[in-house]
């Protein structure tokens, strides 16, 4: 994780919101920077658990439509609009009327919109891979994103790699091949083998595109021509999931399920306001999942967010069977315990790549006095 101290300078408005005009002699108290990884840690854990299984009752209880449950992940964006509104006026009432109401540059909007669309199509398999796997399975399935986060991580801002992040890779990868060698005790009734592999890869295809999505969004921040503060990283956010959602909603277009919504609300089994309930907290609950992992990118790094994502999926796997009653078979059980083994695994080569650059950084100080 890179270090978070770095970031002082922009950070000392960030808990009220603050903007990059800070002066440089502004120190920000430690304390705030960890408080806000914190809190987005916290937004991250109950999108990652709740989402999933917000997504996966909708298609028990009825619902069909797959644009529409990708739209509802991004959906939430207009919520953006409170934290932001809230950074202006702090800005405003600092600097009067010469305040910026806008703080992205065109290069970060252009870049935003990239990752927006790319967002979107993840949106898409993923909820396929949702309305046709178990939640339990899905979110095993979701932990080999951890592999592809690093292999992306690696090629795009250079995260080094070690051998236990190589082993849990291996590991995540054979966790995923077991599960797809146990789809006959897995399989929904009434689905067939190929709709089922259809959703195992899609799944599987959202994973790694949302592993390549966390290291482009480390990289926009990277190669940004402007400070980057928490309240250009929610404009940053607000502009990705407005590109996402606008994607999703012209594929609900192209299918007509605009058309098909009141229909399916009235034949919902939760009846027709728990349909609209269902659909509201959808979109609320992804959008924490949304704001969270852009905003602990920004705190520490894309890899460490796809670490802490990948540690949430084992919790949401147990919580699909306990809640859905989903079966917990054998291969379940060798795939989880693998999952968690490759985590513990990434955990402590992280840990020894820590404790050994601060012994090297306390080397290199003592040979300085």
């Amino acid at each position: 994780m890179r270090e978070i101290e770095s970031e002082s300078e922009s950070l000392s408005l960030v808990m009220a919101m603050g903007d990059a005009t800070e002066p440089p002699q502004a120190k920000a108290p430690k304390r705030l920077p960890l408080l806000l990884l914190a809190l987005n840690c916290a937004m991250l854990s109950l999108g990652t658990c709740g989402g999933p299984l917000l997504m996966r009752l909708y298609f028990l209880r009825g619902g069909s439509l797959v644009w529409l449950s990708s739209a509802l992940e991004t959906g939430g964006w207009p919520i953006i609009f409170l934290p932001l509104a809230a950074a202006y006026s702090r800005r405003r009432s600092a600097q009067g009327p010469s305040a910026r109401l806008v703080l992205m540059d065109p290069f970060l909007f252009a870049a935003s919109a990239v990752v927006g669309v790319l967002t979107g199509l993840d949106d898409y398999l993923y909820a396929y891979g949702v309305a046709r796997l178990p939640a339990s399975t899905s979110a095993l399935l979701i932990a080999t994103q951890l592999a592809f986060t690093a292999l992306f991580a690696f090629l795009l801002v250079r995260q080094q790699f070690t051998p236990y992040s190589i082993n849990s890779i291996y590991l995540l990868t054979i966790g995923a091949g077991v599960l797809a060698m146990n789809t006959s005790s897995d399989r929904p009734a009434g689905e067939s083998d190929g709709e089922y592999y259809a959703g195992f890869f899609m799944t599987l295809g959202a994973a790694a595109l949302y592993g390549f999505v966390l290291p482009l969004v480390e990289l926009t921040y990277k190669k940004a021509k402007q400070a980057v503060t928490y309240s250009l990283v929610l404009e940053i956010q607000l502009v990705m999931c407005f590109f996402a959602t606008a994607f999703c909603t012209v594929g609900m277009l192209v299918d007509k399920e605009f058309q098909a919504i009141p229909t399916e609300a009235r034949n919902y089994e939760l009846g027709e306001a728990g349909y609209y309930v269902v659909l509201v907290w959808n979109a609320i609950v992804w959008q924490f999942f949304f704001l969270g992992a852009i905003g602990m990118i920004f705190c520490a790094s894309s890899l460490f967010t796809g670490i802490v994502i990948a540690l949430l999926l084992p919790v949401t796997e147990i919580l699909a069977i306990i809640i859905y009653q989903e079966k917990f078979q054998a291969g379940k059980g060798v795939s989880l315990a693998l999952s968690l083994w490759a985590f513990a695994s990434y955990f402590y080569g992280e840990f020894k790549l820590g404790k050994k650059e601060k012994e090297n950084a306390a080397a290199a100080a003592e040979e300085e006095d």
